[in-house]
């Protein structure tokens, strides 16, 4: 075996937890497996031999490549009229092992909706720290910042996360209030449709770039609009995981129409993101030959 073969079996010993960071901070799967395979291009052109924490120094590369791609993005004109939600990671049966430990190592929809209002050093401090335990003083060679600076960003943005809605982590109660109002749905029962939807309950919707479709807010105008549109494709629709919480796909993994995350809180929903961006669920299908 050669010693870049040992290499690229070392790094793809790590990439799931790399390209869980990149996720984490990018929202797109995409634009992560490209942050992971730069990250691989700087590795492999590296003295490898005199780096002594592998996961860490990579975890370090990774998170600074995601900081440039995700400032260019923040500093790119405006080309997106439209509700922009994160690629959602959808997967199957919440009781298999397997489904178990995608949705411990998953980031939730309502984080990645509340962490693209951060800066993208707040963002990037937040998600190293918070999320996934990499110290502050690594943090801040990453960041080429003093360590007192990344924990004042990671500090600022634990405050705005603490300010959103903090979902249920009971699965199985998030998923009898998911099946509660796919029911109503079914059913045309507007006033079951009020009782699970929270008064204050946000309905987002990611449709295309070019496509903007305004914010629902409030159980009543929720609820009328699911009356309005459930007809035609709650037949379709089959419960998920959607970033390891209760959710729905309509259509199939190998065509897919669109899915909907939920945020459950005390009981009853305080958020839908439904993302219906063709560009944004390609790569369910491309992962659905494998399930």
């Amino acid at each position: 075996m050669t010693d870049r073969t040992a290499l690229a079996d070392r790094f793809d010993a790590v990439r799931p937890h790399l390209t869980s960071v990149a996720y984490a901070m990018l929202g797109s799967v995409s634009d992560a497996e490209d942050a992971v395979q730069e990250c691989w291009i700087r590795l492999d052109r590296a003295a490898a031999e005199e780096i002594e924490d592998l996961r860490g120094w990579l975890t370090a590369v990774v998170g600074r490549i995601c900081l440039d791609m995700f400032r260019a993005r923040k500093s790119r004109p405006v080309d997106y009229v439209g509700t922009w939600l994160p690629e959602p990671i959808v997967s199957g049966d919440p009781d298999s092992p397997e489904e178990h430990a995608v949705r411990s190592d998953s980031v939730s929809m309502a984080l990645l909706v509340v962490l693209e209002s951060l800066s993208p050093s707040e963002r990037l401090a937040f998600v190293l720290h918070d999320v996934f335990g990499m110290p502050f003083e690594d943090i801040a060679g990453a960041m080429d910042r003093s360590t007192e600076a990344v924990r004042q960003l990671a500090s600022r943005a634990r405050r705005r996360v603490r300010q959103a809605p903090q979902p249920d982590r009971d699965l199985a109660r998030q998923r009898r209030v998911v099946d509660a109002f796919l029911e109503a749905a079914r059913t045309g029962d507007f006033e079951g449709l009020l009782q699970v939807l929270a008064p204050d309950v946000v309905l987002r919707f990611d449709v295309a770039p070019n496509v903007s479709m305004p914010t629902l807010v409030g159980a009543d105008a929720v609820a009328r609009h699911v009356l309005r549109t459930a007809p035609r494709f709650i037949s379709l629709a089959t419960p998920a995981l959607v970033n390891g919480s209760a959710g729905a796909l309509f259509g199939t993994r190998q065509d897919p129409l669109s899915v909907v995350g939920f945020t459950v809180v005390d009981g009853r929903i305080a958020a839908l993101n439904l993302v219906v961006n063709p560009a944004k669920l390609v790569h369910l299908s491309f992962g659905s030959a494998a399930d």
